[in-house]
């Protein structure tokens, strides 16, 4: 199995791999039992997706589409990181061989369950609010 450099460089050397302390949001996609298991962090300011972080239990691939991925939503908008797809990834890197495509959807995935869970956060805060400004109106 042939690897790009990116690949290569990006599995070596990966520098978003880590647990984000208190991050927004968080998007896991996989299964421990049958091979890649995908942990995305994500922090927000903003609209912006100021840090992005990943865990992983997965193949050299898998470790190189979450470094991809992280690095490609670092400094985009929510909108923006939520248009990364796993062909973007996958090109980001110079191409995967065929049977590691699916690591680039996972890592995709990941990262847009990570938005979808800031939020998802972020409606039930303003649920919670809507909901003491109606209680506080009506005593």
């Amino acid at each position: 199995m042939i690897y790009s450099a990116k690949v290569l460089e990006y599995f070596a050397d990966p520098r978003h791999a880590y647990r984000m302390e208190q991050p927004d949001g968080i998007g896991v996609v996989g299964d421990l039992s049958c091979g890649d298991f995908f942990v995305m962090y994500i922090r927000v300011c903003g609209e912006c997706l100021t840090e992005v972080s990943y865990q992983i239990f997965g193949c050299p691939a898998a470790i190189a589409t979450c470094e991809a991925a992280a690095e490609m939503a670092t400094g985009k908008t929510l909108d923006e990181a939520q248009r990364i797809t796993d062909d973007s990834v996958a090109e980001f890197l110079g191409g995967l061989p065929e049977m590691k495509l699916h690591c680039s959807n996972s890592a995709a995935d990941a990262l847009h369950c990570a938005i979808a869970d800031y939020r998802a956060e972020v409606q039930r805060e303003e649920d919670q609010r809507t909901t003491e400004v109606i209680e506080d109106a009506t005593r």
